[in-house]
């Protein structure tokens, strides 16, 4: 298993999520972010819509990606 934070993953909180792949953990990560759209979390609101300007350019986006996947692989295990 292995940790990152909600800000690790271009969110806006401390929250830490576990998973044993970086899958598993970016879709922790999109779980969270849907709850705190639902509660219109400011902070959150705003990460998200920095994450959509990224998604406007596909291979930014798909080098963001990459990196906080090997961040992830990088991690040491918990």
């Amino acid at each position: 298993m292995k940790t990152m934070t909600c800000k690790q993953l271009g969110g806006a909180c401390n929250k830490a999520f576990q998973a044993s792949c970086f899958d598993d953990i970016a879709e922790l990560s999109k779980a969270h972010g849907m709850d705190m759209f639902q509660k219109q979390d400011a902070a959150h609101l705003e990460a998200m819509n920095e994450m959509r300007e990224l998604m406007q350019q596909p291979e930014v986006m798909k080098n963001w990606f990459e990196a906080k996947k090997a961040e992830f692989n990088a991690l040491p295990e918990d």
